[in-house]
């Protein structure tokens, strides 16, 4: 045995990153497994952080303490705001990065963190023992070399690796990306622990050479010229801004994809795996949009030290020589030059009912998972995950009350309560759709929502958890004085603002600018958007909340552990199966289950109500 830990996270991947330096700053002993650590932040696919829903992940994991924010503020080239022109609720900020600084400083933050200490090599299983009871829990994780290291604790970030397999045409290799192995072993493991698996799949487009590229024909789409940063705590925000641009599939490459279809292993049969609906490949979107001509394509720069471009949309397993025809038929791509060429992951993904909203598995206590290994997709979801993760798996060690965020007041809460109640069937990827609560969940408020649980977390220091109070102050001074009167009224027209108002009100102006003078300016206009936002949509605002106080009943009411479903003849048997399959751990969570009807909900709740919990 190597040594004893009291965490130990497997994978140096966006989950496994936030899982180690969250369990490494709650002062516990945390090993972190890789198989490289120079590998450790890697963006094998997109070169970007942030988007719609995702962004606001970004933000609510700033606020808790995680990193994802920070690193991208200080490597990222091109900044946007998403949505702009559309309500504060699906406004969501999105940069592109240096994909090879931003793993450089993820690199630096892991090593220089204290409590923290990284083991290259391969996890090939895990080490379990049984209690008195039966339940297994784990003890430590055997090391592909056949030493072991031990501990109570084990965070499982895998990513794509688990029985990973990569497809381009009829070539399929093992490995969880390009350039890295594959585990098989632990997946077998995985499923000798009982953990039912099921096969997912992902893919990347091409990387094209920038100077063969004839950037003339293509529209240019340049970054804002006022960025934002991602983080609360960023000061002095200057960053590079360089510019991305569209082009389009047109016909003539569609026929080529439908001429060489079954050359895809998508559509051979080669790829098992579902994969994700909303960031289809190239052939799914040709054979699903049949009536479509062109599909839009961004080509985004992957670092100012490379010359490779990212052909966002054109994620495709066809053969290389296909790729290339399709490509070299889109006007400013003729005489493209191929980097890399694209191809599809297949890997192992443990269905997320196996875990509970703690992220720990059901199946094996000290067991928690994040990540792509849950069914999801993109480095915002993992991060998220990872963070609750790391932090969980600490607080257990000191029997701490742990960390579950709820879908009414986090973008975070919706994601795992999506994981822990809902069919997922597909690569999961977050959108404002999913949040019905949205209006609430903006990302200009995000540093309130969190604020109480960072202070009880202790993942910040003082000065900044001090600094997040002082910016959440300045916003309730702001609504202070606009709210009453003429100014609220006016403020509430749509096409009012603050700057509007400004610029009728020199004494207003001077007002407001004493209220934030002790902010950065990177926050003065977070706090002015959120303290807008607030006071103008204060009616949705407030019947959302009264329909948010109307449902909390049904959360608040804990459905017991061992509450047995199976003799529960009053409900459909459709619900009995997923009420036993999932077991959900309130009323309101089984409310989300697909196929638990209002009824069964019902009687349910009488029966929980009256103590009958067999």
């Amino acid at each position: 045995m190597i040594q004893n830990y009291d965490i130990i996270v497997i994978g140096g991947g966006h989950a496994g990153i936030e899982a180690a330096l969250a369990a490494a700053k709650k002062g516990r002993r945390t090993a972190l497994v890789t198989h490289d650590v120079s590998e450790i932040g890697r963006m094998p696919c997109n070169p970007a952080i942030g988007g719609l829903g995702k962004g606001h992940l970004v933000r609510e994991i700033d606020a808790l303490g995680g990193v994802m924010g920070r690193v991208i503020d200080q490597t990222g080239i091109q900044f946007r705001i998403l949505n702009r022109s559309k309500g504060p609720a699906v406004q969501a900020p999105r940069a592109q990065a240096d994909k090879h600084l931003y793993q450089a400083a993820m690199v630096d933050l892991v090593r220089a963190c204290p409590n923290l200490t990284v083991i290259e090599g391969d996890a090939a299983g895990l080490f379990t023992e049984s209690d008195a009871a039966g339940q297994r829990r784990v003890v430590g994780v055997a090391l592909g070399d056949g030493q072991t290291v031990g501990s109570s604790r084990v965070i499982l970030c895998a990513g794509t690796f688990l029985g990973g397999l990569m497809h381009t045409g009829d070539v399929s290799t093992e490995g969880g990306r390009e350039g890295a192995a594959s585990s098989r072993q632990l997946s077998g493991g995985l499923a000798d622990l009982g953990f039912e698996l099921v096969r997912l799949k992902t893919g990347t487009p091409p990387r094209l050479h920038i100077d063969s590229l004839d950037l003339e024909q293509l529209e240019i789409q340049p970054g804002d010229p006022d960025p934002e940063p991602f983080s609360v705590f960023t000061r002095s925000f200057a960053p590079r801004s360089e510019p991305c641009w569209i082009a389009a599939t047109n016909q003539i490459s569609h026929d080529l994809i439908r001429a060489n279809i079954d050359r895809s292993p998508l559509f051979s049969g080669t790829i098992e795996g579902r994969g994700p609906r909303y960031c289809p490949s190239i052939e799914d979107k040709v054979v699903r949009f049949a009536e479509r001509t062109s599909h839009i394509l961004f080509l985004e720069p992957e670092g100012l030290e490379t010359p490779e471009i990212y052909v966002n949309g054109l994620s495709t397993s066809l053969p290389r020589d296909i790729q290339e025809a399709v490509v070299h038929a889109i006007p400013g791509l003729e005489r493209a030059e191929f980097v890399r060429y694209g191809y599809a992951v297949e890997y192992d993904s443990v269905p997320s009912w196996q875990v509970l909203r703690t992220l720990e598995s059901k199946l094996v206590t000290g067991l928690y998972l994040a990540g792509q290994i849950l069914g999801t997709s993109g480095y915002e979801e993992a991060a998220a995950q990872g963070l609750v993760a790391g932090v969980n798996a600490a607080l257990s060690l000191s029997n701490e009350a742990p960390l579950v965020l709820e879908r009414s007041e986090s973008y975070i809460g919706v994601l795992i309560d999506d994981l822990v109640t809902k069919e997922i069937t597909e690569p999961y990827r977050m959108f404002t759709s999913r949040a019905e609560h949205r209006l609430f969940l903006r990302c200009d408020n995000s540093v309130r929502r969190m604020l109480p649980h960072a202070e009880r977390l202790g993942l910040l220091d003082d000065a900044e958890i001090e600094f997040m109070n002082e910016r959440v102050t300045a916003a309730d001074r702001l609504m202070k004085i606009l709210e009453p009167g003429e100014t609220g009224s006016r403020l509430r027209r749509p096409e009012e603002s603050i700057t509007t108002l400004e610029s009728t009100s020199s004494a207003l102006k001077e007002v407001l600018a004493q209220t934030t003078e002790s902010l950065p300016p990177e926050q003065v206009r977070a706090v002015r958007l959120e303290a807008e936002t607030s006071i103008k949509y204060a009616g949705y605002i407030s019947r959302q909340r009264r329909l948010l106080q109307e449902q909390s009943h049904l959360d608040d009411l804990e459905i017991p552990d061992d509450f047995v479903y199976d003799h529960l003849i009053q409900i459909s048997s459709e619900a009995r199966e997923k009420l036993a399959r999932v077991r959900p751990e309130t009323i309101g969570q089984a409310s989300r289950i697909d196929g638990v009807r209002t009824s069964d909900l019902a009687i349910l709740s009488v029966l929980v109500r009256r103590g009958k919990i067999s």
